[in-house]
């Protein structure tokens, strides 16, 4: 199968942000972009029926505008519709393991309504096996926040493997042409707080440390991506508030979850959480090791 970028619809003005963000994405990367709906109640395909008859039509008009509207701004990218008769979360599921990331509407902590955003995307987002971009409403069409956006982030624990989250970054930021940032947030432990404040000694320490853990770990990458200019930032705070703040205009915000196992529970750490929940700008979700 040809290698595309899926987006799920709704007909919400989220799902039809993160269709324009999702072209603009296949575009750079020179996939075929993929529109999705889903929905259990769509009838078998007729040989030949009017638009009075067909009850699909609703569902067809929707793929169908948001296409004509994507091509025009992308008029040489690949765009195909696909109409499934399945629930949402396994059509979606389904889809991202078809894909190389699949891209949802999201509207953080805000009330939800929409099929895709409500029961199915959270789901999607600790199940799916590739990466999952949520997109929110305010997104510009051109795929970018309203406010000037000129780096990637990306969000690093420093124990474990990361490679596929760093893989997914750097290609980020180098079809973008733009700098990544990788943060690293650390909570400053008890035994280096003093009635005054920070034991400055201790916290030093810690940075430093961080910084060394922070540059081995990127060393290999910066060697595969020289283009992509680098920088680093350690800050002694809670790690899902570190990501959050420094991601505040950014152009994409790249956090990672433990990819679970055959019959494992699913779920979000606490700065995936907040990244979804908090930042503005889109946040993608990689599945690693």
């Amino acid at each position: 199968m040809q290698p595309v970028i899926t987006v799920g619809l709704d007909g919400s003005p989220e799902s039809l942000a993160a269709a324009h963000w999702a072209a603009a994405e296949a575009e750079k990367r020179r996939l075929t972009l993929r529109l999705l709906h889903a929905w259990p109640l769509l009838a078998p395909e007729p040989a030949h029926a009017s638009s009075e008859v067909d009850q699909n039509y609703w569902a067809k008009r929707l793929v169908h505008t948001a296409r004509a509207g994507l091509q025009a701004r992308h008029p040489g990218l690949t765009i195909v519709g696909s109409l499934v008769a399945e629930d949402a979360l396994t059509a979606l599921l389904q889809a991202a393991s078809e894909s190389e990331m699949i891209v949802l509407g999201s509207r953080g902590l805000e009330t939800v309504e929409s099929y895709f955003l409500g029961d199915v995307s959270m789901p999607v987002v600790a199940r799916a096996e590739r990466p999952v971009v949520l997109i929110r409403a305010e997104t510009s069409v051109e795929g970018t926040p309203t406010a000037p956006a000129s780096r990637v982030v990306v969000a690093l624990k420093l124990n474990g493997t990361t490679d596929d989250l760093l893989d997914f970054a750097f290609h980020a930021a180098a079809a973008r042409e733009a700098p990544l940032m990788a943060v690293h947030g650390r909570s400053v432990p008890l035994h280096a707080r003093v009635p005054w404040g920070v034991d400055h000694d201790a916290t030093e320490e810690m940075t430093r440390d961080a910084r060394k853990e922070l540059s081995k770990a990127l060393r290999p990458w910066r060697e595969k991506y020289p283009q992509v200019d680098v920088s680093d930032s350690i800050r002694l705070a809670s790690p899902g508030r570190a990501v959050v703040e420094a991601a505040e205009g950014a152009a994409l915000l790249v956090v990672g979850r433990r990819a679970h196992r055959h019959g494992a529970m699913s779920h979000l750490g606490p700065v995936a959480q907040a990244a979804i929940h908090h930042g503005r700008c889109p946040v993608a979700v990689v599945p690693h090791e």
